[in-house]
C-alpha cells in the first residue's frame, strides 16, 4: 500500500509564566520564516504530541514546561508557507528563566492580549483564541471551508 501524502504535523505552546504576572514567551525564530511566534515545532515520527510540546518547549525556551490543556487545532493549508502544516497547540506553565536555544533566536516574554510584535504563522489567531479562553473558558472554535457541516458531522 502507497504511504498517503499528508500534512506535516507540528506543535505550538503557549507557555505561562505566573511568576510574570502570566505574561507569555514568544520566541523570534532563526530560521525561515522569520519573524516572532510561539514556541513549538514538528512532530518526529514515533513520537506523541505531548512529548513533541514538552521537546520543543525545552529545546527552545530551556524550561521544562508542565502541559494544562489542549487549546486547540490549527490546519488552514495557508497558514505555514512551507507547506500544509497542522498544528496542536498547547497551553502550559513552567517556572524559572527561559533562555533561547535552539531554533530561538531570542525571546520575549510579552502580554497575550497586546503582544506588541507582528507574529508568523496565525499566531495572532492563535493568541485570540488565547485571550478568548482566559476570558470565558472557550476552546479554540471550528474552523474550516464550511463551519456549518464540521459542526454537524
Amino acid at each position: 500500500m502507497a504511504i498517503p501524502q499528508t500534512p506535516l504535523l507540528a506543535v505550538d505552546i503557549i507557555i505561562r509564566l505566573p511568576d510574570e504576572e502570566d505574561r507569555i514567551i514568544l520566541i523570534e525564530r532563526r530560521n525561515p520564516p522569520y519573524g516572532w511566534a510561539l514556541p513549538g515545532g514538528f512532530v518526529d515520527r514515533g513520537e506523541w504530541v505531548e512529548q513533541a510540546a514538552l521537546r520543543e518547549a525545552k529545546e527552545e525556551v530551556s524550561l521544562d514546561v508542565q502541559l494544562e490543556a489542549l487549546l486547540g487545532c490549527y490546519s488552514d493549508p495557508r497558514r505555514d508557507s512551507r507547506g500544509h502544516t497542522v498544528s496542536l497547540v498547547y497551553l502550559a506553565s513552567a517556572h524559572g528563566v527561559p533562555v533561547a536555544a535552539d531554533d530561538a533566536k531570542n525571546l520575549r516574554l510579552v502580554n497575550p492580549r497586546d503582544p506588541g510584535l507582528e507574529l508568523a504563522f496565525d499566531h495572532a489567531l492563535i493568541l485570540q483564541d488565547y485571550v478568548a479562553y482566559l476570558d470565558n473558558g472557550a476552546i479554540a472554535p471550528l474552523r474550516g471551508a464550511d463551519n456549518d457541516k464540521i459542526r454537524g458531522f
